[in-house]
């Protein structure tokens, strides 16, 4: 999916694992899709990558106007790393259903 999206078939090569503590995965309300509520008790495991303006802009289209890019920080094998994620507004997550 992300080679698709990017049009980069190699960026997937370049994903490095991460976790992001103090936030939960829930469904996005009336989708299958996930998004993030802030949980202190929960961290989510994921990855971080490095992109250029050209290939953010594919992803945020992809990902639409129900995310925004949110700055977080998150922890990779090398440290802490500041990041953004795609995160829905806290009312559009279906709080009582948690992410498989």
């Amino acid at each position: 999916m992300l080679a698709r999206v990017s049009g980069e078939p190699g960026l997937v090569r370049r994903l490095a694992p991460a976790r992001l503590a103090g936030w939960r995965r829930v469904f996005l309300r009336g989708t299958p899709y996930p998004t993030l509520i802030g949980d202190a008790d929960e961290a989510v495991d994921g990855a971080v990558l490095r992109v250029g303006p050209a290939i953010l802009a594919r992803l945020a289209t992809y990902e639409g106007r129900d995310y925004v890019l949110t700055p977080v920080t998150v922890t990779t094998a090398r440290g802490a790393v500041r990041a953004r994620a795609w995160i829905a507004s806290v009312w559009r997550a279906e709080v009582a259903r948690g992410w498989p």
